[in-house]
């Protein structure tokens, strides 16, 4: 029978808030701030750990960096890092407690601060070597986050940190700063590392190599919070913005990579929103979520669903005959497709479970303006979740209808917004040849891949049931490959 058990890690009674992930002992060491929406103000933030090897099964190990007390600097333990030198494993963290303010200005402080552990399960912290921004040229209330590296060749080690310069735009002073040194223990703080002058912050830096080039890997903490990344031939740059900077869109934040010694993976969580509800506004926390990351012939990055987690779905469903609501189909044995020249035409294919893989392969025709997949659809589909391949605009959305409860009058559906616009991702669509879709769907939350490529998170709170459904507006197009997988019980651990 299918396996009721969740597909995207959250720990009990918890959520997971950023992620620290590390390779240790051919396993992947998921350190993550742990948060409980408790509603107690201050309760403080601690560092819990899952360990996997294949993102399919997690071994929750619970808390392993506690916080500190009401009067200590890490009353939060907030991001970090770790690092292993000379078989010592060194975790930098940030600690911050509103009640720890800066004398001079009354604001709160923000402090790099350092443990030590041997087997990565218990740490001691030591306290001596924490360290505050220079507040000569940095913001003493943005000093967090550090991620500490060694170049190849480098004598000294160096640590990023999400920060704040003293002048410039007030919107716009976010940079990585940096700091070198020799010991693990002392740091110097030097020029910036990055320095734009274009968010407010940099949130969660993580610089690392793949096939010959050098990834910047950042959090926009601005209008966006989305994370992006940036290109050199070399860890310290000068560093290129490619045409798409992003790796997901809104639904997937405070991402941080780690590596096995071929593949290279970023972790981030999928944020709840308030109220259990759609139009509620995003939340910090959420969901563990897992891309795999590659790089293009371009220096681009694609992201992909890890083989393991898709190899898991084994069991397909069996679906009934495809059921035509609207338009000119045709439904054959392994395909069904629809001209709709100037309309728009529905189809009802199956039911979904709760949890679920969802894949198609779809190919359209030039000039086709929208196609793609019903979400927890009605039985009309005309209510429901719509992924949506928009060829002439080169992206790929995420959509709802209604945008929003009816009100009295029939116009009143937000039908002036275009889509969730937050949730949208540039895609190369090209006519003509065949485009692969796969959706994880773990109860609200989901994760919609395009291409093996392109990757896009987000909720689905509004609607918990429903169908699976394909549409096509202004054009022609053909799905085949259609399945809904499972897993089943003893599948997934």
């Amino acid at each position: 029978m299918p396996s009721d058990a969740p597909i995207f890690f959250r720990p009990p009674g918890g959520w997971v808030g950023d992620v620290i992930p590390y390779f240790w002992d051919d396993r992947f060491w998921l350190f993550y701030l742990h948060e409980t929406r408790s509603g107690v103000v201050d309760a403080g933030t601690s560092w819990h750990l899952a360990c996997t090897r294949d993102f399919v099964d997690f071994d929750y190990r619970g808390e392993v960096l506690p916080h500190g007390g009401p009067l200590d600097q890490d009353l939060h333990a907030y991001t970090g890092s770790v690092i292993e030198h000379e078989g010592t494993h060194h975790l930098f963290y940030t600690g911050y407690n509103p009640a720890v303010r800066d004398p001079a200005t009354g604001v709160p402080l923000q402090a790099v601060m350092h443990a030590v552990s041997d087997d990565l399960l218990t740490w001691t912290k030591l306290p001596e070597d924490t360290f505050h921004a220079p507040a000569d040229r940095y913001d003493p209330a943005d000093w967090r986050d550090p991620f500490v590296f060694r170049a190849p060749g480098a004598d000294e080690f160096t640590m990023l940190l999400a920060a704040r310069t003293t002048i410039g735009p007030r919107r716009r002073r976010g940079c990585v700063a940096r700091a070198v040194s020799g010991d693990l223990s002392t740091w110097t703080v030097t020029e910036p590392f990055s320095a734009p002058s274009r968010f407010i912050t940099h949130e969660c830096p993580d610089v690392f190599e793949l096939d010959g080039r050098w990834y910047l890997l950042y959090s926009e903490f601005s209008e966006r919070f989305a994370t992006r990344y940036r290109v050199a031939d070399g860890p310290d740059g000068p560093w290129r913005t490619p045409a798409d900077d992003g790796i997901d869109a809104r639904g997937f934040y405070a991402a941080k990579t780690a590596g096995d010694g071929g593949r290279r993976f970023a972790f981030g969580w999928i944020p709840t929103r308030q109220g259990v509800r759609d139009a509620g506004a995003w939340e910090w926390a959420g969901d563990l979520a897992v891309h795999e990351i590659t790089a293009r012939d371009d220096g681009s990055l694609a992201a992909a669903m890890p083989g393991a987690v898709r190899a898991s779905f084994g069991t397909v469903l069996k679906t009934p005959e495809p059921r035509p609501l609207n338009g000119s189909w045709s439904v054959g044995a392994d395909a069904v497709e629809c001209a709709a020249p100037e309309s728009l035409a529905t189809l009802w294919a199956a039911d979904l479970p709760v949890r679920c893989l969802v894949t198609t392969t779809v190919s359209f025709t030039p000039g086709t303006r929208e196609c793609g997949l019903v979400l927890r659809g009605s039985d009309d589909c005309d209510e429901g979740y719509f992924l949506r391949l928009e060829p002439p605009r080169r992206r790929m959305v995420f959509d709802r209808w209604p945008r929003a409860d009816q009100g009295p009058h029939q116009w009143q559906l937000a039908g002036d917004v275009p889509h969730a616009v937050e949730l949208e991702r540039p895609a190369p669509l090209e006519p003509g040849i065949p485009h692969q879709l796969e959706v994880l769907i773990d109860d609200s939350a989901y994760v919609a891949y395009l291409d093996g490529e392109i990757a896009m998170s987000g909720r689905m709170y509004d609607r918990r049931t429903g169908g699976l459904g394909f549409f096509v507006g202004d054009g022609s197009a053909r799905f085949t490959d259609i399945a809904v997988r499972v897993r089943t019980e003893g599948e997934d651990g």
